[in-house]
């Protein structure tokens, strides 16, 4: 159990450089905004069901 939280920070810092990676890329592509967002909010849940179920 305490080994999940362990590995928060690291999540932090890995879901800060998707989010600075994506900002970038609405920036130069503006209309990919939608699929973007989508990609993030999959990619949240399963990390979020993968922490809870382990």
């Amino acid at each position: 159990m305490f080994g999940i939280f362990d590995s928060l920070p690291r999540l932090g810092l890995i879901g800060g450089i998707i989010s600075l990676i994506f900002g970038i890329i609405v920036m130069i592509f503006p209309k990919i905004l939608n699929y973007l967002v989508g990609i993030w909010l999959i990619l949240l849940g399963v990390v979020a069901l993968i922490i809870y179920f382990t």
